[in-house]
């Protein structure tokens, strides 16, 4: 008998499965099971087989939630309702012997598919005047960073750019900035740490009430422009911004750039999902080139999706002074206010899934990095 609680789950691995994929599943019953041809599968080759069918990128990755279309499964006939959402690398390591779970976590290790956040800036015009096709950009994305008044945005465009993304679950996160409308917050200012602190507490607080109103929640954060620079290089700017994020909700996910903000989140136990721009030149330290130096912003549609592909599966980008620098990517950043921006970012999409990529909210994909770390330990 098979029994399923929210809190212990006790399933053999060859339970789960979806009518696509019955008869890969098929292959792998329970010990003792008689294969095609009366041959006996090792308990081995049974986790391989189980590997392979829940790392299809089209089925569901390995560390996600069963799919509400699987209401209920299957157990030798028997019908066995769902009682919570259980991660399928829990199903599994509560279900296999010791030997088979390292079977199946090296499996893992070499043969499931990377996956990646999308994610853009959205909602950055201000009043009547627009920048950019947001509605075109979301049929790409996965998460949006929303400016919340400071350097783009009011409150009728953060109202409208957030019910859209809660219409078709696009993860809703907090492009706060410095206080410069006039210079779109690229120009540096010179704030105390304090204020910083203050104005990013104000600005997710703004679109908080925004996605309250729309039955979401906030999901990241993502500072924008000059104070994203900066918060990569001044521990005292990085400290302010981790603080009021710790300060204001801990659950939600700190994008940014390796540096000084990502090592100040860490320190307060707070999530990290490291940005990757598609678009931009990096320097040999793995800093961006500032877009007042020529070729800091690239236009070669073609180059910016090899560049990407290479990021997110090889974990290397080719940097201006000729080095194949080692880089971390959770989050490819889509810039949808340039010439192109919508075609460019369909196309990295697309590269991106032909390269056996998958495309997913960012809590998955560090869930799925965080898993896997876990089970190679």
């Amino acid at each position: 008998m098979c029994r399923m609680s929210a809190a212990r789950v006790m399933l053999p691995a060859s339970t789960i499965f979806t009518n696509e994929y019955r008869r890969l599943v098929s292959m792998c019953g329970p010990p003792g099971w008689a294969g095609p041809h009366g041959r006996r599968r090792t308990d081995r080759r049974r986790t391989a087989s189980v590997a392979q069918v829940i790392t299809r990128a089209d089925y569901v990755t390995p560390n996600a939630y069963l799919p509400p279309s699987l209401g209920r499964i299957t157990f030798t006939g028997t019908r066995i309702s769902l009682l919570a959402k259980i991660p399928l690398a829990t199903l599994l390591h509560s279900s296999l012997s010791k030997s088979d779970n390292a079977a199946f976590f090296s499996f893992r290790r070499t043969s499931m598919t990377h996956a990646v956040d999308l994610v853009a800036d959205l909602g950055e015009g201000f009043g009547a005047y627009t920048m950019g096709d947001d509605e075109a950009l979301l049929d790409v994305l996965t998460s949006a960073n929303i400016a919340c008044g400071f350097h783009a945005g009011d409150p009728r465009i953060m109202d409208a750019t957030v019910r859209r993304c809660a219409e078709i679950g696009v993860a809703v996160g907090a492009h706060h900035s410095f206080p410069d409308l006039v210079g779109f917050g690229r120009r540096a200012m010179d704030l105390t740490p304090d204020e910083v602190r203050t104005d990013t507490l104000y600005q997710m607080g703004a679109l908080h009430a925004f996605a309250t109103a729309h039955g979401t929640g906030l999901r990241h954060i993502a500072p924008h422009g000059r104070l994203g620079n900066l918060v990569a290089t001044r521990p005292d700017y990085a400290e302010a911004v981790a603080g009021a994020v710790a300060s204001f909700d801990r659950s939600l996910i700190v994008l940014a750039q390796d540096g000084e903000l990502a090592d100040a989140a860490r320190a307060l136990g707070l999530r990290v999902g490291i940005v990757g721009i598609a678009d931009r030149a990096y320097r040999d330290d793995g800093t961006l080139v500032p877009r007042s130096e020529p070729g800091a912003v690239l236009h070669d549609a073609g180059e910016i999706a090899e560049r990407t592909v290479r990021m997110v599966t090889e974990g290397v980008i080719h940097t201006v002074g000729g080095r194949d620098l080692p880089v971390a990517c959770d989050t490819v950043l889509l810039h949808g206010d340039t010439p192109g921006a919508i075609a460019l970012a369909r196309r990295i999409r697309a590269e991106l899934l032909t390269a056996g990529v998958r495309i997913a909210p960012l809590n998955e994909v560090l869930d799925l990095k965080a898993d896997a770390t876990v089970g190679s330990a």
